[in-house]
């Protein structure tokens, strides 16, 4: 898993050490929600999912390069809802401290450049329930295309099912994107 860096941050594999700031933000009840988890009530709870998280070569830290303190993480993972194996979901979470600064954008861009410049993909999808706003700016900025609304396409933690916004870019779209944009 290489470590993937932007202006202000490092993606790159979790570790152990990682264990206080990783809680920070999954404690936070503002937090998992939104990505369809329930809050971690306790560090153990935490240290179980982290464990699981250094080993994966799918979900990386989002690491702040001044201070280097984990402020989130971000993931690119079979689509689930796509028969494409060359198809990747990105998804991410943030620390509700550092909402609205710029950085799950500068992730996510980071992360989808990952994905059709080094892993080949043929597409990155995201998604995001109706309420979340915030997780709908950030994939908008990214450059991606709104599919549309699936209905009942995902059962949370607390067993409520929920819509789900469908957002997609394809390869010639980022490549169009990339050579428009002068990079």
């Amino acid at each position: 898993m290489p470590v993937l860096q932007t202006e202000r941050l490092l993606l790159r594999r979790f570790k152990l050490s990682d264990l206080n700031d990783f809680y920070e933000y999954a404690k936070d009840p503002a937090v998992g929600p939104d990505a369809g988890w329930d809050y971690h009530r306790s560090k153990d709870e935490t240290l179980f999912l982290l464990k699981k998280f250094v080993k994966s070569n799918e979900i990386w830290a989002i690491e702040l390069k001044e201070n280097s303190k984990v402020i989130g993480s971000i993931g690119l993972h079979r689509d689930k809802k796509r028969d494409n194996k060359s198809a990747r979901m990105m998804g991410y979470v943030m620390n509700s401290q550092y909402w609205g600064l710029g950085y799950a954008t500068e992730a996510s861009r980071r992360m989808i450049s990952h994905a059709f410049d080094v892993l080949l993909v043929d597409l990155v999808s995201a998604y995001h329930y109706p309420h979340n706003d915030r997780s709908k700016s950030v994939i908008l900025k990214c450059g991606m295309t709104h599919e549309g609304l699936l209905k009942s396409a995902t059962v949370t933690y607390d067993g409520r099912v929920h819509d789900e916004h469908c957002y997609s870019i394809t390869r010639d779209q980022y490549e169009n994107n990339t050579l428009s944009a002068g990079v």
